[in-house]
Parts: C-alpha cells; structure tokens; sequence
C-alpha cells in the first residue's frame, strides 16, 4: 500500500518569517505604506521616539512592493529550512534578529536622510551562513570563499559603481553577519566544552 502525500509545516521560523513579511506587505499596500513607513522601514528619528528603537528590528518584515517582496521571500524559502533545520529555530531567530538590529543601527547612523526595509540583510546572512554548513573545526570551507567572493564582491562593486536603491551596505553587513554567525555556531559544535 503506498504512503499518502501530506503537506507538512517543516520550517516554522521561516514560514512565519515569509509569512509575516507578505501580510506586512499587504498591510501596507491597504494603508498606502503608511504602515510601512511607520513601523516597517527603519530612519533617523529622535530617541526619545520609542518606535525608533521597534524599527531597528521591524524594518525587515517590510518590502516596497510584490517584486521585492517575492525577491527575498525566494532566497529565504531555499536557504531558510536548512538553516533551520541545522542550527535549531532559537540559533536562527538569533541571526534575523542581530542582522535587523546591526543593519538598522548602521545605516540610521550613515544614511540619516534615507529609509531603509526589506529582508535582504537576512538574505546575505543566510547565503553566507548556508556557505559554512561543511565547516571543521580548523578549516575553512573554499565554498565560504566563493560565496563571500562573489555575493559580497559584487556588492561592493554595485556599490561603487550603480545608483539605485538598492543598499548594498546592508547586504555586505548581512552577509558578515552571516559569516560570523556561522563561524560561531560551528566552531561551538566542533569544540565541546
């Protein structure tokens, strides 16, 4: 007798993380991104605005459309289970957490004028994080290099050379995030105490 086929919920963290950027998504689509703008895209404010600081965390379940939206939502459905699976769920809330926050503090303090939303630091810091999957204690994956190589390389030369708005600081802070993340969580796992 052949096993019926059921559609399992198998990564939790990152079917609650897709899934809360798309009603965010939505959300500000309904409001005329006045949601957005106010809880879901991180700028400068004062500091006594206590939103300022739920911003710092919040900016990335915000998206400035269906295209970046899908375009995050891609990466983080392939990479994420893995990940999730790997590291635990706690591990990898972790890493969306500090790469927000980081990201967040970071470009409010170099880019005071301009907004800054989207998952695509949690991207890099899974790419990167996904590269260090093969690590040993003492070696470092060739498959990291070339990762950050060519994720973090063209990012600094998009930087450098094409004006859009796109924040490829953001993605080089996500993808070091990323990498140290991975080499913490690894090296904890070669190294028993």
């Amino acid at each position: 007798m052949q096993k019926k086929l059921r559609v399992t919920f198998n990564s939790p963290l990152v079917l609650g993380f897709a899934l809360a950027c798309a009603a965010v998504t939505l959300l500000g689509a309904l409001t005329g991104e006045r949601s957005t703008a106010l809880l879901f895209s991180t700028h400068t404010a004062s500091l006594s605005d206590p939103l300022m600081y739920l911003r710092l965390f919040t900016h990335v379940l915000g998206h400035s459309g269906l295209t970046h939206l899908m375009g995050n939502m891609a990466y983080i459905l392939l990479l994420g289970p893995a990940l999730e699976e790997k590291y635990g769920w706690k591990n990898l809330l972790t890493v969306i957490l500090v790469t927000a926050f980081v990201t967040g503090v970071i470009h409010n303090l170099l880019f005071p004028r301009t907004i800054l939303l989207g998952a695509s630091g949690v991207v890099f810091s899974f790419i990167l994080l996904t590269s260090f999957t093969g690590f040993r204690d003492g070696e470092i994956p060739l498959t990291f290099i070339l990762v950050a190589v060519i994720y973090l390389g063209q990012q600094i030369w998009d930087g450098l050379t094409v004006r859009d708005n796109v924040s490829n600081l953001t993605h080089i802070i996500g993808g070091l995030v990323g990498s140290g993340a991975g080499y913490l969580l690894n090296i904890r796992k070669a190294r028993p105490y």
